[in-house]
């Protein structure tokens, strides 16, 4: 009896993933310092087996990486009696401020829809349109629209085909994140797929900072905004009188 209660239990639970990732970052936190331009990181794994490799398709490896998301409103200009305002408006209700996916083939290819929608692994996946509000008739346009502001401004980036894959074992990938990150834990996710199904899934974390002086000010601005605001005038007035001096000197 004992024996097939235990037998039942054991077809009962997930088989454990014949093929799992172990993997690393070149570094794990990123210091946005005065002459921050952006940093580059290196993704490197390998894909653990304790059988041999499935000849069910070939293998292929997504790396999304994701920074802090927020609610984000998008606007829309209109040409009213000869001047530009804004008309229309729809507020997301998150949409993360860089995000960046890699792959080793076409995405098409090497992801089904069913996997993307349940890992949310593409771009249009990863914002979240749930708690959209819109006063606007074609809010999906205005999350196209984001996608592409954001993609222009190389804070939304896919790169197909760039994560090399050795022997269906050994995998790596150059992630540039660009000089206007903003502070806060960055997602990174590594995917393995067959046949467009994902087989194993790993997380890891990189903690962007600011330090020094862009940390000074940052705090300055949140805990005493009176202070900074009156230390950005006289920053200001300084740079114009330095300014009008020199153009002075210039003409004499």
């Amino acid at each position: 009896m004992i024996r097939a209660v235990l037998m039942i239990l054991a077809m009962a639970l997930p088989a454990a993933a014949s093929e799992t990732i172990v993997a690393g970052l070149s570094q794990s936190r990123v210091s946005i310092t005065a002459d921050f331009d952006g940093s580059e990181i290196l993704i490197y794994g390998a894909v653990k087996r304790e059988e041999a490799i499935p000849a069910t398709g070939p293998l292929h490896v997504i790396i999304t990486v994701e920074g802090p998301s927020a609610p984000t409103i998008v606007r829309k200009k209109a040409r009213v009696a000869g001047i530009w305002i804004n008309d229309e408006a729809v507020q997301i209700g998150r949409a993360p401020s860089f995000y960046a996916v890699a792959t080793t083939g076409f995405l098409p290819e090497v992801l089904s829809a069913t996997d993307d929608l349940r890992y949310q692994i593409t771009i249009p996946r990863a914002i979240r349109t749930v708690g959209i509000s819109s006063m606007a008739a074609d809010a999906p346009g205005f999350v196209e629209a984001l996608i592409r502001v954001k993609t222009n401004a190389d804070q939304y980036r896919l790169a197909e085909r760039t994560v090399q894959l050795t022997e269906q074992t050994l995998f790596r990938s150059d992630i540039i994140l660009p000089a206007n990150l903003i502070e806060g834990p960055y997602r990174v996710r590594i995917f393995i797929t067959r046949n467009g199904a994902v087989v194993d899934q790993l997380e890891r974390r990189i903690n962007v900072r600011k330090e020094g002086l862009e940390r000074f000010l940052y705090n300055l601005s949140r805990e005493r905004p009176l202070i900074y605001g009156l230390l950005s005038l006289l920053i200001a007035v300084g740079a114009g009188y330095g300014a009008s001096a020199a153009f002075r000197l210039m003409k004499a």
